[in-house]
């Protein structure tokens, strides 16, 4: 499988997606799996966009993300006090161009609705598979959009299987 690390210049979040993304089962890299303390990102997701994300350390996205490519990926995410409950996710790990950051961030979005910020608390992660390149966007409102197709490609491909499976993992119960 080839995931490609190109950021997509395109602005056209108007253009057809595919409902899945993924093959049927998991081929390597993945799963990747990671873990740390969920810290404070730009305040952003939440706020700016009503998509509250819950930011890797920068350790993580330096050593352990470090050899794949930006863009968006699914998976699984459990937080520490969230009953051990293994929710489905969307991350996005790069550069942010829209928002012009300066550092590679992974921002991941549990889906699901918190009451309350979670920093400082344990996340841990399974990346299960790439959905899309990072890209660039003239407005706040076609980010917001795509953002809203992962999250919908991403409860999809989860459904399967191959990918449900991985919320029974072992890792999550450590």
């Amino acid at each position: 499988m080839s995931v490609s690390g190109a950021q997509d210049k395109s602005n056209d979040s108007k253009a057809p997606r595919e409902p899945i993304a993924g093959p049927e089962v998991l081929e390597p890299p993945y799963p990747i799996l990671v873990e740390g303390e969920v810290v404070s990102g730009f305040g952003r997701g939440g706020k700016q966009l009503g998509i509250p994300t819950a930011n890797l350390p920068e350790e993580v996205v330096e050593r352990t993300l470090a050899d794949i490519p930006i863009g968006v990926y699914y998976g699984w995410a459990r937080v520490e006090g969230d009953s051990g409950e293994v929710r489905p996710m969307v991350m996005s790990l790069g550069w942010n161009p829209y928002f012009k950051n300066e550092k590679r961030s992974g921002e991941v979005h549990i889906i699901h609705k918190y009451a309350d910020d979670f920093y400082g608390k344990h996340m841990q992660v399974a990346i299960l598979a790439y959905i899309r390149p990072e890209k660039d966007y003239d407005c706040l409102d076609a980010l917001i959009d795509d953002i809203h197709t992962d999250i919908r490609v991403a409860v999809a491909s989860l459904a399967r299987p191959a990918y449900a499976r991985v919320r029974e993992n072992p890792f999550f119960t450590s």
